[in-house]
């Protein structure tokens, strides 16, 4: 019963406890979930940063294919053949010298017929229609792109792909004003950027927002285990005490109640008593004159002596009296209890042997208490 009433005051204390490590799991959670919606955010501006980044450079190679190689080639041969090996040799020096400082994996230029002119692969030269819906979509005067990715299928799922490259086509347009991109198409210029490190980058940054996060909750869930566990020792202990002392209180109410209960029994028995050993003692004196042997009226009367010492001790038991202090010897107060008891421990066969110190001194105490002492330790 003590346990079940312990285990309800430290009840809300748990209850705060639960909600506490609720809410760090969800607070966890929210920031896991938060992480994954910035990751997402980053790589989807990543991914537009790619395209602003493949808009840049398509501009600056238009420029500088038209300027430097289509305009001197066709002012000089009248024509444009890539089979030619110093044309080739031209513009890939062109192409080459434009991209220097850009981060640019490969470059296809199509011709009008979905034709691979020239690219940094060599053997890709000559092959037809690999260009796709972005081909058809460029050729017609718009910018297309997409996003390639190459991985397991966790990997793809985490987003952190082995590979991943932004495939972005244009088309290559003769310039009019050499500040604007108006004039006709002449083909079609593809750049394929490699984004798996950027990408990569990211998902180390969420990881590491994930694990931190996590370390702070899991030293945010030991400190409150730990506060948790004192609180609820001291909750406990304090639960403990105060059901020990209503225990005390309750017994020394029972015993108040029983000694009360006590003092009225024995006064009411000491009345009837009284009675018993005045007429014992009155029937002693008749008996005597014509029966001397007879001991029944002594019996009665050491009987209803012995009753009122019990009666004597239940009330002292039950109202302690406050000791009466006068000067008294020990030794004589030792030499009473022994006269007292001779007769029993005569008839027992014990035999008792004193010493005392001639030089003891008085003391202050309370004689008939000491007596009755002395007396309940020898019986």
């Amino acid at each position: 019963m003590n346990e079940h009433r312990i285990d309800d005051k430290i009840k809300p204390f748990r209850l705060v406890k639960y909600f506490t490590v609720t809410s760090l799991i969800v607070i966890f959670a929210g920031t896991v979930e938060l992480s994954i919606l910035n990751t997402q955010w980053a790589r989807a501006i990543q991914h537009q940063n790619g395209e602003d980044y493949a808009q840049l450079i398509l501009e600056n190679l238009n420029h500088q294919v038209f300027t430097q190689f289509v305009l001197p080639i066709v002012l000089q041969h009248g024509e444009i053949r890539l089979r030619n090996k110093d044309q080739y040799e031209r513009l890939d020096k062109v192409v080459r010298n434009t991209l220097h400082s850009f981060k640019v994996e490969m470059v296809n230029i199509y011709d009008v017929n979905h034709v691979i002119s020239y690219s940094f692969n060599r053997e890709l030269i000559g092959k037809k229609n690999l260009g796709g819906t972005g081909y058809q979509k460029a050729i017609s005067g718009q910018k297309a792109s997409r996003q390639v990715q190459r991985g397991s299928f966790w990997q793809i799922l985490l987003g952190v792909p082995k590979e991943s490259r932004l495939i972005t086509l244009a088309p290559l347009r003769a310039e009019r004003p050499l500040s604007r991109m108006s004039g006709p198409v002449l083909g079609v210029v593809e750049i394929v950027q490699d984004l798996s490190e950027a990408y990569q980058t990211i998902f180390r940054f969420q990881i590491f927002v994930v694990s931190t996060s996590a370390l702070v909750m899991l030293i945010l869930l030991l400190v409150l285990i730990f506060f948790v566990k004192r609180g609820e020792g001291i909750i406990e202990r304090r639960a403990l005490e105060r059901l020990r002392l209503k225990e005390q209180l309750s017994r020394a109410e029972h015993l108040s109640s029983l000694g009360e209960m006590v003092a009225a029994v024995s006064h009411e028995i000491r009345n009837p008593l009284g009675i018993i050993r005045s007429s014992s003692e009155l029937l002693k004196k008749k008996v005597s004159a014509f029966d001397p042997k007879n001991k029944i009226p002594d019996i009665i009367i050491e009987e209803s002596s012995r009753l009122n010492n019990i009666i004597t001790d239940f009330l002292n038991y039950a109202r302690p009296q406050s000791p009466n202090l006068t000067p008294c010897r020990v030794e004589e107060v030792m030499e009473k209890n022994l006269t007292y008891l001779a007769s029993q421990l005569e008839q027992q066969g014990y035999e008792v042997c004193t010493s005392f110190n001639d030089n003891l001194p008085e003391i202050m105490a309370d004689a008939t208490m000491l007596y009755q002492a002395f007396l309940n330790i020898l019986i």
